[in-house]
C-alpha cells in the first residue's frame, strides 16, 4: 500500500488547506476506487422487489435501475473503474445491467452468503491496489441532484484522503424515522464536522426535536475512506469479521468474468459498517450534502421523490385514479383502478397485489416474513424469472403440472440437464429452437413441438438471429428448481 501513501502525502503537501471541488478532484485522480454495495434485499418494496431479483435492479422511475443510476452518478470521475459486490444470485443482472449502462467494472465480487455492508466493503478493501480511497455507495439509493452530491463526495475523498472515515450527511427535509440520524460535532479547518453521534431510526419526537434543533443529518451509508484504515479500524472493533473475510480474500477464485472469495466469508458475522466502524471509530467525520436524498426504504419513500399529479398521487403503470389523494399507485401486468382511496399504497404484478396504509409502509417486510414461514416462494422470485440465457414466465402450476413460456436470447443456451422428478413438452411459439435430447440434435420452429422423456438428458439453445420463445409444460410429482442436474454449462452454475 505505499503507493497509495506515496500519494496521500503529496497530497497533503500540496492542499493543506481548503481547496475548490475541482482541484480535490484533480489532486485525488487515480487515487479513487469506487465499491458499489449491491447486496440489498429492499424486502419494504416487495411484492417488486424478490430474492432473485431485488431492489438494486429494478426501474422504480426514468428508463434505469437503481444500479444503473448509481453507475452513472460516477461518470466522469477520475477514479478506477467500479468494484461490485453483491449476491452470487444475482451475477447475471449486475453484469447484464452494467453491459446495458456501458460500464465496464473492475470487479464483480460475488458474496457467498449475505453478510451487510460491512463484510461486503472488507472484501473490496482487501483486493485493493495500492492504498486507494474507497467510495462506497449504495446500489439503491436515489440521489436527486448530482452537482452537489458530486462536490461533497470530493470533500468526503479529501478528508479520506487524510486519514478520516468521511460519510455524506443529508439535511433533513422532514422528522423521517425510517432514516438514520447524524448530530455534527465541532467544524474542522477542512470545513467538514466531527461526529458526535449516531441514532437509527429515532422515534418521532426525538426526530422532530432534531430536525427543530439543526446540526443533525440523514445518514446517507455513503463513505469514503482509505482501504488500509477502514481495515485497520475492523480489526480493532469487529476482529472476527476482518479475520472471516481476511481468509475469504486469501482464497477467492475467478469465475468467467466474477471474483468469489472463499467459503470463510460464511463464518463472518452479519453487521452494517455504521454499527461496526462508524458508531466506534474516532476517525469519523461527517460532510453536509446540499442534495435530495432517499434510501427508498419503503413504498411511502418511493412515493416522496416521484412527482405527483394534481391529487398528490404518484402513479405508474396503467392506472386510473379516481377521487384517490396522496397516494401510490403501480400496476405492471394489467389496469388497476383506485377509486375514493387516501394516503394508500397499492402495487399490482403478476401474481400478488400489495394494498397499504402509507402510514404502515415499513411494516410491508412483515408479510415477506409471513411468505417464508408459510414456505411459500413469492419472496423469493417473480411470475417472470431471468436468467444469463433469458428469461422465463410462469403462467400457470396445478396438481402435478407447470406452464411457462421461456424466452432465450439469441446466441443463448440453456445447460446441458437432466430431471429425476419431471417430464416436459416444448412448443416452439416463435423462433428456431435446437434441441439437443440424449444422443439426438434437432431443430424445431414455430407450431413444432417435441417430448423430453423424465431422466432424459437435454438442452435447448437459440442459434437464430432472433428471440426464441417456447411454451413449456411440465408434468410430474416434484416441479421445482432443485430438480435440476446440470452436465455443462456456459455461464458455470453448479
Amino acid at each position: 500500500m505505499r503507493q497509495g501513501r506515496e500519494r496521500s502525502q503529496e497530497f497533503l503537501a500540496y492542499h493543506g488547506r481548503p481547496q475548490s471541488a475541482r482541484a480535490i478532484r484533480e489532486a485525488l485522480a487515480q487515487d479513487l476506487q469506487p465499491v458499489i454495495l449491491a447486496g440489498g434485499a429492499g424486502a419494504r418494496l416487495w411484492p417488486l422487489s424478490r430474492g432473485l431479483h431485488p431492489k438494486p435492479f429494478l426501474r422504480l422511475f426514468g428508463d434505469a435501475t437503481l444500479l444503473q443510476h448509481t453507475l452513472a452518478r460516477l461518470a466522469g470521475l477520475p477514479a478506477a473503474p467500479p468494484a461490485i459486490v453483491c449476491n452470487h444470485d444475482h451475477r447475471f443482472l449486475v453484469a447484464e445491467q452494467c453491459r446495458e449502462a456501458g460500464v465496464a467494472p473492475g470487479a464483480v465480487i460475488l458474496e457467498p452468503a449475505p453478510r451487510d455492508t460491512a463484510p461486503a466493503l472488507a472484501l473490496a478493501a482487501l483486493r485493493a491496489e495500492g492504498d486507494p480511497v474507497l467510495l462506497a455507495l449504495p446500489a439503491d439509493s436515489y440521489v436527486g441532484d448530482a452537482e452537489p452530491f458530486r462536490d461533497a463526495l470530493d470533500k468526503a475523498a479529501a478528508a479520506a484522503a487524510a486519514g478520516a472515515i468521511a460519510t455524506l450527511g443529508v439535511k433533513p427535509a422532514a422528522a423521517e424515522t425510517g432514516f438514520g440520524y447524524i448530530r455534527a460535532g465541532a467544524r474542522r479547518a477542512d470545513g467538514v464536522f466531527e461526529v458526535a453521534a449516531f441514532t437509527e431510526k429515532p422515534a418521532r419526537a426525538v426526530a422532530e426535536g432534531y430536525l427543530a434543533a439543526g446540526g443533525c443529518y440523514w445518514n446517507s451509508g455513503i463513505f469514503a475512506m482509505r482501504a488500509s484504515v477502514y481495515l485497520a479500524e475492523l480489526r480493532a472493533f469487529r476482529p472476527d469479521i476482518h479475520a472471516a473475510c481476511a481468509r475469504a480474500a486469501s482464497t477467492e477464485r475467478r469465475d468467467l468474468d466474477f471474483v468469489r472469495p472463499g467459503d470463510a466469508f460464511r463464518d463472518s458475522p452479519a453487521d452494517s459498517i455504521d454499527y461496526a466502524v462508524m458508531e466506534r471509530t474516532k476517525r469519523a467525520v461527517v460532510v453536509p450534502a446540499a442534495m435530495a436524498w432517499s434510501d427508498l426504504g419503503s413504498w411511502s419513500a418511493l412515493a416522496e421523490v416521484l412527482e405527483p399529479d394534481a391529487d398528490g398521487n404518484a402513479v405508474s403503470g396503467d392506472v386510473i385514479a379516481t377521487g384517490s389523494r396522496n397516494c401510490y399507485v403501480a400496476a405492471k401486468d394489467r389496469l388497476v383502478a383506485a377509486v375514493g382511496l387516501r394516503d394508500a399504497v397499492v402495487v399490482e404484478t403478476a401474481d400478488a397485489v400489495l394494498v397499504a396504509a402509507k402510514s404502515e409502509a415499513q411494516r410491508v417486510k412483515t408479510v415477506v416474513d409471513e411468505l417464508r414461514r408459510r414456505g411459500r416462494s413469492e419472496h423469493r422470485a417473480h411470475a417472470v424469472v431471468y436468467r444469463p440465457w433469458g428469461h422465463a414466465e410462469t403462467f400457470k402450476t396445478g396438481d402435478g403440472f407447470l406452464v411457462k413460456r421461456i424466452t432465450v436470447a439469441p446466441g443463448e443456451a440453456l445447460s446441458l440437464q437432466r430431471h429425476r422428478h419431471r417430464a416436459e413438452h416444448w412448443v416452439v411459439a416463435r423462433g428456431e429452437a435446437t434441441v439437443q435430447r440424449d444422443d439426438e440434435r434437432f431443430v424445431l420452429t414455430a407450431d413444432e413441438s417435441t417430448y423430453i422423456p423424465l431422466g432424459a438428458r437435454h438442452r435447448l439453445a437459440n442459434e437464430g438471429a432472433e428471440p426464441l420463445e417456447v411454451i413449456e409444460v411440465q408434468i410430474g410429482a416434484r416441479l421445482s428448481e432443485d430438480d435440476i442436474e446440470r452436465f455443462d454449462d456456459r455461464y458455470g452454475r453448479a
